[in-house]
């Protein structure tokens, strides 16, 4: 498949990006240079200058919303996309509503609570969504451990263990590793689609 019928196919899907942090503004953004119609991303947060280290943002966007800095920052790369913000903080009661209508779901939240939340949420009430989750980037090197698995419709991304902390903080390589996995196994699902 040339670039072009890759592109053409992908402009008529909608992707869900739950999170926009590291692996969410990430991965959208490597949606967005593929050529994917149409994100809908969703987060409450602002950029701070701890984000820089690993997140799609700049210094000039620190204090303002992340939806909207990460809106800006893909339109300069691709104009056409389409975009939707979700300024709010997800939970069991607007996961449905938000992301009914996406073709894929990707969960990139930092907490765990969070993930589960997000991911049962999706298997009970959009069982046929296939989902890609992130789980174990912390650290540095050891590249070859971060592997893609499915369970059906569940996608995981990451190697599974290595867990965030003061002394394993989330670094821009191993973060961007699986957030570019994440867009690929999109991209995978998309791509192969009948």
């Amino acid at each position: 498949m040339t670039f072009e019928e890759i592109e053409s196919k992908l402009k008529n899907y909608t992707v869900g990006i739950a999170g926009v942090g590291g692996l969410g503004s990430n991965c959208a953004v490597a949606l967005a240079r593929v050529g994917i119609g149409k994100l809908i991303i969703s987060d409450f947060d602002v950029v701070n200058e701890s984000n820089l280290n690993r997140q799609y943002f700049f210094r000039d966007q620190l204090g303002q919303k992340k939806v909207k800095s990460l809106k800006e920052n893909i339109k300069r790369i691709n104009a056409e996309i389409n975009i939707i913000c979700n300024d709010i903080k997800l939970n069991e009661n607007n996961i449905v509503e938000i992301y009914k209508d996406c073709d894929v779901i990707v969960e990139a939240f930092d907490l765990a609570e969070m993930k589960k939340m997000l991911i049962e949420t999706c298997l009970m009430e959009l069982p046929e969504k296939p989902i890609v989750i992130g789980i174990g980037m912390a650290g540095f090197g050891n590249s070859n451990s971060i592997k893609c698995k499915q369970f059906e419709n569940l996608y995981i991304c990451g190697d599974e263990k290595s867990e965030v902390s003061d002394d394993n903080p989330p670094l821009a390589p191993r973060v961007g590793i699986v957030a570019n996995m994440q867009a690929n196994t999109v991209l995978e699902i998309l791509l192969n689609k009948k």
